[in-house]
């Protein structure tokens, strides 16, 4: 398996600690898998304390072994208990800690009650949105990584002609396409930050299922299997003449790419094809619209503009009151990390930032529209996404 280089992990924490030395914080603990592995290169069992100087200290429950082959940091010990947190980082001369930071966004009430007792004279503060600030921003080593995700995801998209046929279930179809992203590399998992926002690989939604409403914070949801689990790919079979909506996730080497693609056993309306043909006109706007220092908030006015002088208020990123309110996201790690596109969010959007851009409309008798992958540049955005934007038609 490939592991993170040194240089990458190094350029990280530096960054990081930078940010700690600015909010007057001895160190930080990091927990979460997500944050782990962009510091350490592992997701093993373990906390990793940086400290605003010197160097990161990874103590480890579980695999210590593995941590130490998939890790570049110097000090990687075993830890049986949080309480051995202090003696282990007096260890390596980090001593009279008095103001740490903790992922408070992520990070357990009882975790954090457990912190208060293990450092008894400290106190925290959150270093969650520092994190997300230097992860917004990819070097080209993830960028490549990102690249190599959505390279998989287009040879799954170009496989869907050779099985898709009128009467199979949305299941059986989700199944046969995740199989060809499994056989690509694809981890099996896609990592939310957000509380409670669960996510499988992707969605396949066909005919009206496009228009069933979940939980989840996107434009479409679909029925989903069962009521434990209430999106996504559900029992209905696909019928001719409808729209087959897939939109899914491709997390290779943990780095996650995002595309959504139309197809349809037959033929659409032609009200169905104008609307995919809108949906894409919005994208080149946006996109259009888009430099270095362009506030994330435009995207999204400037897309729902758009849409309500094409007819579309009721439909665009939604159905009525289902509507979502942004038209894309940042990726990385994880699904949603910055920059978001949506009102109110003023950070300039700059060059390394990676994002999903997904103008959709969601009609009583389906969902349509696209999603790509972008990289920022100097120049404006880069498209990684590969598969034709076109509805695939089977006969």
């Amino acid at each position: 398996m490939d592991v993170t280089p040194k240089s990458e992990i190094e350029k990280r924490i530096y960054s990081f600690q930078e940010k700690l030395r600015g909010q007057e914080l001895d160190g930080g603990i990091i927990v979460l898998n997500s944050d782990m592995f962009y510091f350490a290169g592992t997701v093993q069992n373990s906390y990793l304390y940086i400290p605003a100087t010197g160097d990161p200290v990874l103590m480890v429950k579980k695999s210590l072994r593995r941590a130490q082959e998939e890790s570049s940091l110097k000090n990687i010990i075993p830890i049986k208990h949080p309480m051995e947190i202090p003696a282990i980082l007096a260890s390596f001369h980090c001593t009279n800690l008095k103001k740490i930071g903790l992922e408070l966004d992520v990070l357990p009430f009882n975790i954090y009650q457990m912190y208060r007792k293990v450092f008894p004279s400290a106190g925290f503060s959150d270093i969650s949105p520092a994190i997300k600030e230097i992860r917004m921003i990819k070097s080209p080593y993830e960028v490549e990584l990102l690249r190599n995700a959505l390279q998989v995801a287009d040879q799954a998209f170009s496989a869907v002609p050779t099985f898709l046929q009128a009467g199979i279930p949305e299941i059986e179809l989700a199944a046969l396409f995740e199989a060809e992203l499994r056989k690509g590399g694809y981890s099996g998992s896609c990592k939310m930050r957000a509380f409670n926002q669960d996510f499988f690989y992707g969605n396949v939604c066909s005919g009206s299922n496009g228009s069933y409403p979940s939980f989840f914070d996107g434009p479409v949801g679909g029925k989903g299997v069962s009521l434990s689990f209430p999106q996504g790919a559900g029992w209905k079979k696909i019928e001719r003449d409808e729209i087959v909506y897939i939109d899914y996730t491709c997390v290779v080497q943990g780095y996650t790419g995002d595309q959504a693609r139309i197809f349809c056993v037959g033929e659409l309306t032609p009200h169905m094809t104008k609307a995919f043909e809108d949906m894409l006109l919005i994208q080149d706007e946006i996109l259009k619209g888009i430099k270095p220092g362009t506030p994330a908030e435009e995207p999204y006015l400037l897309a729902v503009k758009i849409a309500e002088e094409m007819g579309y208020k009721d439909y665009f990123m939604g159905y009525k009151e289902d509507q979502v309110k942004f038209v894309g996201h940042g990726i990385g790690l994880e699904l949603d990390e910055w920059p978001i596109f949506a009102k109110g969010l003023k950070n300039p959007i700059l060059p390394g930032m990676t994002f999903a851009l997904e103008p959709k409309l969601v009609f009583p008798e389906g969902a349509i529209g696209t999603e790509n992958s972008y990289v920022m540049t100097e120049e404006g955005p880069k498209k990684l996404s590969l598969t034709p934007e076109v509805i695939t038609y089977i006969k």
